[in-house]
């Protein structure tokens, strides 16, 4: 083939490579010496004169195919040999554990977790956030036909939390009629599944969202950046998140191989404005605070299995104190209002029980390991289900909240659909523990109540804002639910309605209109509230928590 041919071809193929693969220019990422090597070995066999004599093919190689040979020889090594050296865990399996940073110890997890409040649980998870977002969506046909909703994200906005996701082009066409970008995002309550927001306008500006990875061109976010000072930088997990104020940005990890070509580790963030396509980049100390994930998900859970694999190095066949992520991690808040990666830990082989729990600061990657024996994720969800198992409902993941200094699991029970349709609880430390109920209110009543009957009594003093009083009882009523005694009552003062069940005390059943009683509970806006001790003093017995 004639050189200039074989420059034209070449050239054509680099301009693919770049253009559309984007691979990284940096020691520890193998996707640009593959590229060389594939365009050298095509260059010599475009430019390599073939000899036919006898039937028989003969190449002629001159010297500068020799040296395209070497070099060739050359990168094969450096994307083999080298990693070998520089990456495998039989060498570098102590580099590997230390990925995760110090892993303090915990005392108690249950002052970790964010306490529980009824009206801020987490009841909407990813799946529920798309069905809803698809409802909304749907109710606009022209938006509808030219956008689909891309991946939902949690985060906190302000001081709710909102699963978002943004519209994003669904094809060639639609996007040439639509360039300057799609209309907005959606936001979905994910305490109230009522709460379902289409978004196309920020301070009565119009939104459009530009910069995605469904448009074209140079409007494709991961090119748009590669071509814009980023060729040379590992970035990973593109997030899409938005401020408090409700301008939506993309939020992509950098992050360099900490170990050879392995060992991903976060350095820091870029933000690209999804409008305008402006560009802001931080170390993970000068994150903004409306950022909630710099550390990806996949790579914590490398790391924390790396931590757990490697704790007696490599050569540790019998699997002596080998730990693993239980089901994955999810994103919670603490009770500092700060964003963490959640899993349970269990030792290599068991699925139902956990041996610890850890959280990971989402921005920071501190990280706290609790050796504490628990329920798995998914111990968790099977005992829920099996509460309700007529029904046929699944579980939704468990998120854990403290509830009166105990460590729970909250999780919805969905029909096939997809619909939300009871509530669970289950103790975090016994998972025969379950509490389910149609409304989360009935739900907690339920699970404190399994709780005491199971001899675990709840301490009235793990919450500091409990309120005492002593007053007299108004009204009084009973009533059951699945199988259990619940009593309402108003006192004298209160506009509340109270509820306590036998299990809380024995005077409950016989207490009366007009009766004299001590109660305690927790300071709540709820109008009906659940009381955590009763003692009626007409009858002058000990007061039961």
């Amino acid at each position: 083939m004639k050189k200039s041919a074989a420059i034209i071809i070449l050239l054509l193929l680099t301009f693919i490579i770049i253009y559309f693969g984007q691979p990284v220019i940096s020691y520890g990422f193998a996707g640009f010496p593959l590229a060389i090597l594939f365009l050298i070995v095509t260059g010599i066999l475009l430019t390599t004169p073939v000899q036919n004599k006898n039937n028989n093919v003969k190449f002629k190689f001159s010297k500068a195919h020799r040296f395209l040979w070497f070099v060739v020889v050359a990168i094969i090594a450096y994307v083999t040999i080298v990693p070998f050296i520089t990456t495998s865990p039989m060498i570098h399996s102590k580099s590997y554990r230390e990925l995760i940073g110090e892993v303090k110890n915990g005392k108690e997890i249950s002052k970790h977790i964010a306490p529980l409040a009824i009206e801020k649980v987490r009841v909407v998870d990813e799946r529920l956030a798309y069905l809803l977002g698809e409802k909304i969506l749907g109710s606009d046909p022209a938006l509808g036909s030219k956008t689909e909703l891309g991946h939902f994200t949690v985060q906190k906005v302000g001081d709710e939390l909102y699963w978002v996701a943004p519209l994003l082009h669904t094809g060639f066409f639609k996007w040439l009629n639509n360039s300057e970008g799609t209309d907005g995002y959606v936001l979905v309550s994910a305490t109230n599944e009522r709460d379902v927001q289409l978004v196309q306008t920020v301070n009565g500006k119009p939104l459009k969202i530009k910069y995605q990875s469904e448009a074209f061109f140079m409007s494709q976010m991961e090119r748009y950046l590669y071509f814009n000072g980023y060729a040379t930088t590992g970035l990973e997990d593109y997030t899409f998140e938005i401020d408090d104020d409700g301008n939506p940005y993309w939020v992509i990890t950098k992050y360099k191989k900490e170990v050879g070509f392995s060992g991903n580790n976060a350095t820091g963030v870029v933000v690209l404005d999804a409008q305008t396509g402006e560009i802001q980049e931080y170390a993970v100390a000068d994150t903004p605070e409306w950022i909630d994930r710099i550390q990806p998900q996949d790579f914590i859970e490398d790391q924390l299995n790396d931590w757990g694999e490697y704790v007696h190095g490599y050569w540790n066949f019998a699997n002596e104190n080998k730990l693993q992520i239980t089901e994955g991690l999810t994103l919670v808040y603490g009770e500092n209002g700060r964003p963490y990666w959640y899993t349970g830990l269990t030792s290599v082989g068991k699925d139902e029980s956990a041996v610890g729990f850890v959280l990971v600061d989402t921005r920071t990657k501190e990280t706290t390991c609790y050796h504490q024996s628990g329920a798995t994720e998914y111990a968790a969800r099977r005992s829920a289900e099996g509460k309700v198992q007529e029904k046929g409902y699944y579980a939704s993941i468990p998120v854990p909240y403290t509830i009166n200094g105990i460590p729970t699991y909250v999780m919805t029970l969905k029909d096939s659909g997809g619909l939300v349709k009871m509530y669970a609880m289950v103790a975090i430390t016994d998972y025969t523990i379950v509490g389910v109920g149609s409304t989360m209110n009935e739900t907690m009543m339920a699970f404190k109540n399994v709780y005491n009957m199971a001899d675990n009594r709840i301490d009235p003093n793990a919450i500091s804002d409990r309120t005492t009083i002593t007053t007299t009882i108004q009204r009084i009523q009973s009533d059951i639910k699945n199988g259990n005694s619940f009593y309402y009552f108003t006192v004298d003062g209160s506009q509340k309605i109270f509820i306590g069940s036998s299990q809380l005390s024995n005077e409950l059943p016989i207490t009366q209109v007009g009766d004299s009683i001590s109660i305690s509970f927790d300071v709540d806006t709820e109008q009906v509230i659940n009381v955590s001790s009763f003692d009626n003093i007409n009858l002058g017995n000990k007061k039961t928590k």
